[in-house]
């Protein structure tokens, strides 16, 4: 630490020079500011940054396990989802440190990442498995992120990663989303009835709910008497286990709206959960497995995948059974801000986007049914003509009698 000392109108900085190695005492560094006194702060504020930047060398030297469990992941912890900071431990518990942990922090290199990534590329994974490139690629994103902190800390000289060549992840063109038809959604519906699962297969499919929120589902969550349920929480898998998190945006916390026979088989399955002995309060997960504990989203897939397997119905992933939903919904058109609404979209436009495979055959429609419309109408029209001009016609000629009023005139002697 540096202060200023003013003598005999001299201005001096004082920093600190550690300790005397014989007599124990602090030694201290006397350096001259001349006669202003912003020519000394100036001084001091420099001393003060070289002193940070020589003890942030010392922590640099610290290896990169080290720096990465005891310093870095904390600090992102308070700042990222509790799903990314669980996969960012678990890329450094098993792919970094176990390759480079030993490495001092300032003295890693970049052929030892290039190293490390070809060898999770060739053998990373479970059983010594190849790693995809596209999780290989995310590791090399969680070094590049740790080691811009410690060079924006002065922790090392540069950031090593960006002189590394990462596997380069090819980007799938965007196809439109796989759906199934009505029909064969319904036959899907009751090739599963029978299963324990059933519920959360149906609610998937009515509601267009994402994975997660159904399996985050509580029993407060349903409110009965207004018909709908309140989506505010999602359950994710991480490394075997679940946790809970908050849902993936702002938007996604919403209501919906459920048909008769939802209630009725959520009801079914409530007094099933009670019969088997589980609780089921506000607090309770909705679907659970026989264990009692909270469903693994893994297991509903597993369970999806099976069985649309054994249904001889199109492959189709599980969360194309909301895509299925969506697209039910517009082809029967259902506006495009109702199903944004129900789907938790942060904006119509998105799900316009998404779903835009389906509008040239609505507009077709749309333009057939305007021009029915018109049709109609002009028969109408035509009808009142034709209906006013019989009306007028039949009230001057309504009996043999009946005779012009000229000659009326005519045959009236008077005249």
């Amino acid at each position: 630490m540096a202060y200023i000392v003013q003598r005999n109108n001299q201005f001096y900085v004082v920093a600190y020079n550690g300790v005397d190695p014989h007599t124990g005492k602090e030694r201290r560094r006397w350096h001259p500011a001349g006669r202003s006194r912003d020519d000394a702060e100036a001084i001091a504020a420099r001393l003060g940054a070289d002193r940070d930047i020589a003890q942030a060398r010392a922590i640099g030297s610290v290896t990169v396990e080290a720096f990465l469990i005891d310093d870095w992941l904390p600090r992102r912890r308070r700042e990222l989802r509790p799903s990314t900071a669980r996969r960012y431990e678990w890329y450094v518990a098993n792919y970094i440190a176990p390759a480079i942990g030993q490495h001092r922090l300032n003295n890693l290199r970049a052929e030892h990442l290039d190293r490390l990534y070809r060898d999770l590329l060739d053998h990373g994974g479970t059983g010594h498995r190849p790693l995809s490139a596209k999780t290989v690629y995310d590791v090399h994103l969680v070094i590049r992120s740790s080691f811009r902190d410690a060079t924006r800390r002065h922790l090392v000289d540069h950031n090593v990663a960006l002189e590394t060549r990462p596997p380069r992840v090819r980007t799938r063109s965007r196809h439109s989303p796989e759906i199934w038809t009505a029909t064969q959604l319904a036959d899907f519906l009751a090739h599963t009835a029978h299963l324990r699962l059933y519920p959360a297969l149906h609610l998937t499919a009515t509601t267009g709910m994402r994975r997660g929120e159904v399996v985050g589902l509580r029993w407060g969550d349903w409110i009965r008497s207004e018909h709908r349920l309140s989506i505010a929480r999602s359950r994710q898998s991480i490394q075997g286990g679940t946790i809970e998190v908050p849902t993936k945006t702002a938007a996604s916390r919403r209501s919906i709206e459920l048909d008769p026979t939802t209630e009725q088989i959520l009801a079914q399955w409530r007094r099933r959960l009670q019969r088997d002995g589980h609780t089921t309060g506000i607090n309770d997960p909705m679907f659970i497995n026989p264990a009692g504990n909270a469903l693994n989203p893994e297991s509903l897939t597993q369970l999806f995948n099976r069985k649309v397997a054994s249904s001889g119905l199109p492959r189709i992933r599980f969360h194309d059974l909301r895509h299925t939903h969506a697209s039910l919904l517009i082809a029967i058109g259902v506006p495009i801000k109702v199903v944004s609404e129900r789907l938790g979209h942060a904006h119509p436009g998105f799900t316009m986007a998404t779903y835009q495979h389906l509008l040239p055959g609505m507009g077709a429609a749309a333009a057939t049914h305007f021009q029915d419309m018109l049709a109609t109408a002009r028969d109408e029209r035509d009808h009142q003509q034709n209906h006013r001009r019989v009306t007028v016609i039949g009230r001057h000629s309504t009996g043999p009698d009946a005779r012009h009023p000229r000659s009326q005139h005519r045959d009236n002697p008077t005249r």
